[in-house]
């Protein structure tokens, strides 16, 4: 359940951060006021979109047979991979500017009384943020279900929600401790950790189907020194992917990943520097 907190704890801050840029600029002025209903209209219809993307998933993995769903978890957990680093990469490349692009948005539909558009808007902030917990817990999602562990997920997003709640408190109160650049820059190393180990586990299925040979196998065996089973190598194993008993090709997968992640954060870094959302204090 670590996974289920931690996503959903850094995914509703993110959503809070876009809700609350927008909740304070509309609360500034009498005209921007008659628009909050249409802020939460889009955040309700974002959280619907994100719940039925999730029972649409579910249902699709239930229809599906046992090889037809190794399929499909293999490459959900490719695609959560790539969403991962697409989404720290984009982060880093127009944190700096969420608020002005959100505010400018924001002005064009007020402005016009385009107040659909400002729904659309939020709906589609709130829904992205939404989709991407749903694809990034799917596999811990279709275990639940299939082993009756539903409320227990269920408990640890809320927990995880609880904790965003706090958090983002606590950064809109500008604190020297926890700002919005060091929140960005743990969360999104932790962040690409866990994508690292969605790809070794997409790699542990594809090498299950007899798709990705293993070259070598095992290529080391550390279980003497750190197990999976349960303490730090269950802690490393769902977020980092380490493997006491690793093939040799999900090394060499895992190492390229780490070289792609690094080439392309140096290359975001020139485009503009680490993201620093300059937020609005919420009324």
């Amino acid at each position: 359940m670590d996974q289920v907190i931690f996503i959903v704890w850094r995914e509703s801050v993110e959503a809070l951060l876009v809700v609350g840029i927008l909740y304070s600029w509309l609360s500034a002025s009498p005209a921007g006021r008659r628009g909050l209903p249409w802020l939460w209209g889009g955040v309700a219809a974002g959280l619907l979109f994100a719940g039925l993307f999730a029972l649409v998933l579910l249902g699709l993995a239930t229809w599906l047979a046992d090889t037809g769903q190794e399929w499909f978890q293999a490459l959900m957990g490719l695609a959560a991979c790539a969403l991962v680093v697409q989404m720290v990469i984009w982060m880093r490349r127009h944190g700096r500017g969420l608020q002005r692009e959100l505010e400018s948005g924001a002005q064009l539909h007020v402005s016009n009384d385009h107040w659909w558009g400002l729904l659309v808007l939020v709906m589609i902030a709130v829904g992205r943020e939404g989709s991407e917990t749903v694809v990034f817990l799917y596999g811990t999602i279709l275990s639940a279900q299939h082993a009756g562990e539903v409320w227990p997920m269920v408990g640890a997003a809320l927990a995880g929600f609880g904790v965003a709640l706090v958090t983002f408190w606590i950064l809109q109160l500008g604190g020297r401790l926890l700002t919005w650049r060091r929140f960005f820059r743990f969360t999104e190393i932790l962040l690409l950790l866990l994508a690292g180990a969605l790809l070794v586990a997409a790699t542990d299925r594809l090498i299950s189907l007899g798709v990705l040979p293993t070259l070598v196998d095992p290529v080391w065996d550390s279980s003497w020194l750190i197990n999976t089973e349960d303490g730090l190598g269950k802690i490393l194993a769902d977020f980092a992917g380490y493997r006491a008993y690793p093939a040799l090709s999900q090394v060499l997968i895992w190492g390229g990943y780490w070289v792609v992640v690094v080439c392309l954060l140096h290359r975001s870094s020139r485009v503009g520097r680490e993201p620093r959302p300059v937020v609005t204090q919420v009324a």
